[in-house]
């Protein structure tokens, strides 16, 4: 049986946002979700639901895949 492996989650959401200039205020108002909220995305300290990392992702015509990507841990 195959071992599973330790991975993390790691994104582009502030890279993004900042190639377009924008606040955390901003984009949250676009995603409608709070400012702590993406600033918590921004830092790895939460996990968004796949309906707010679609939405994500809609807002930076982009796909989930190249937002968001699991990482093995060391």
């Amino acid at each position: 049986m195959p071992q599973a492996m330790a991975c993390q989650i790691v994104n582009q959401v502030k890279d993004r946002r900042v190639e377009r200039g924008w606040s955390q205020e901003q984009l949250s108002a676009l995603a409608g979700v709070s400012r702590q909220s993406i600033n918590s995305i921004e830092r790895n300290r939460y996990v968004p639901s796949l309906e707010l990392a679609l939405r994500l992702a809609q807002i930076f015509d982009s796909t989930v895949e190249a937002i968001f990507q699991l990482e093995e841990l060391p």
